[in-house]
């Protein structure tokens, strides 16, 4: 089978290996930071101005609250990344109606659903400590987009899991 559109699936496994090694670096870098803000508190507020002095302890662990949410979300990014390559590539190799693809489009959504919960996290975290003399510049709104998605791709995956059995079924019968 002639894929109409070779080129785009090598880009997108391009991409996707690409933004798997950035996310483990972005990963590596908040733990780094993480790590720093232990063992080194005053440099971390030296670094962010020393604008830290009114509330600093609330700040700080706050701050801690947010990297901390930003290493887990490290595990699910890689989730959906590493199934998001696994799906290009069955669609490389010609057949993406796979069982295997509907349970990788089921942990994609679950970790989506993860990371969209995490952000909630960060809005609170972020709202909670943000004040006159330190405010935090992240404006807290819902975004309806992030649950469609999540919603859209438990779809999916039962599309694909219907799909792939109806086609097994039909296989069979011939």
């Amino acid at each position: 089978m002639t894929l109409p559109y070779p080129d785009a699936l090598s880009l997108s496994r391009r991409v996707l290996h690409v933004l798997i090694a950035l996310n483990l670096a972005a990963g590596v870098l908040i733990l780094a930071l993480f790590v720093m803000s232990l063992v080194a508190p005053s440099w971390l507020t030296t670094a962010l101005g020393g604008r830290l002095s009114d509330g600093g302890a609330a700040i700080l662990l706050g701050m801690r609250g947010i990297m901390l949410i930003g290493i887990a979300a490290v595990p699910l990014t890689h989730v959906v990344l590493s199934r998001l390559l696994a799906i290009v590539d069955t669609v490389r190799a010609g057949d993406p109606f796979v069982v295997e693809n509907a349970a990788r489009l089921q942990r994609i959504a679950w970790s989506v659903l993860g990371l969209t919960l995490l952000n909630v996290a960060v809005m609170s975290i972020a709202t909670s400590i943000s004040s006159p003399s330190f405010p935090i510049d992240i404006k807290w709104r819902f975004d309806v987009s992030r649950w469609v998605t999540v919603l859209l791709l438990f779809v999916l995956a039962r599309v694909f899991e219907h799909g792939t059995r109806m086609r097994d079924d039909l296989e069979g019968t011939v």
